[in-house]
């Protein structure tokens, strides 16, 4: 990692996981396999302050915690990048491990259980939901039928996100301050 940090794959230590590295990876691993339109491609980072908001238009007053949790939720694609969800499934149960101790890591360095509530974890997966519907429609080519089949309608809690695919080194920043902001509040309302 750029921080110096060496990250073993199979057994993760919470203690080389560092959110600068966090941030600079995800801010360089496309979604949906760089199919989108934009002259950048949208990034993980990028994706991840979608959710952070959709989540915010959904469930105003969410906890710090929760918020911290969307922050997290893609955090292992840092090191093992972005595989779209039928990719995903075909790999199955090591692909899945090695996921999971990533973020088990990830989780325990930034103070979060592993695994998470499963309210805090329905939470993360509708946001997730709402912005992969948006992302499709406006930047992966889908029409809305297909959208609505693959992630099902998006609940009316403000208008849709205009998304416009950021240049790496704009989405690693807008994610670090982010990621400070949420953590701050963390540690002013535990």
């Amino acid at each position: 990692m750029l921080s110096g940090r060496r990250l073993d794959l199979l057994d993760p230590s919470p203690l080389d996981v560092e959110i600068v590295d966090i941030a600079h990876g995800l801010a360089r691993v496309p979604r949906w396999n760089g199919q989108t339109r934009g002259d950048a491609v949208f990034s993980v980072a990028q994706h991840t302050l979608v959710v952070d908001d959709i989540l915010i238009g959904m469930r105003p007053g969410a906890a710090a915690t929760t918020r911290l949790a969307v922050m997290l939720h893609d955090a292992p694609e840092y090191v093992i990048g972005d595989l779209i969800s039928p990719f995903k499934a075909l790999l199955g149960g090591e692909y899945v491990a090695v996921e999971q101790r990533l973020l088990a890591a990830i989780h325990l360095r930034f103070g979060l259980p592993h695994p998470l509530p499963k309210t805090v974890t329905s939470a993360v997966k509708a946001a997730d939901r709402v912005s992969a519907f948006h992302e499709a429609t406006q930047l992966a080519g889908f029409t809305h039928a297909e959208a609505r089949r693959y992630f099902g309608r998006p609940p009316r809690h403000g208008p849709a996100p205009a998304l416009e695919p950021w240049p790496a080194p704009q989405a690693e920043a807008a994610f670090l301050d982010r990621f400070h902001a949420i953590v701050d509040l963390t540690e002013d309302h535990p």
